[in-house]
């Protein structure tokens, strides 16, 4: 694909690498650049990994104070 196509069409081509495609960008027709899926760096979440790490207070449910709720409100 010629490079003017790409800057015309970037967003398109983004899509079609993020799904597994890989394109080649031409400039007065020699390739000079790929466009390539990125593979997924990112650790996998595991639920419950932080099970029995935390603890809430007892109060945790509790009713805001009177003067913090105003706050939240808008009112104090």
């Amino acid at each position: 694909m010629s490079l003017y196509q790409a800057k015309t069409q970037l967003s398109r081509l983004v899509d079609r690498a993020a799904a597994g495609e890989e394109i080649v960008i031409s400039k007065s027709g020699r390739a000079r650049a790929r466009l390539v899926p990125m593979e997924d760096t990112r650790a996998l979440r595991v639920p419950g990994k932080g099970r029995g790490r935390w603890k809430l207070g007892k109060v945790f449910d509790a009713p805001l104070p009177d003067d913090l709720l105003a706050d939240f409100e808008g009112a104090g």
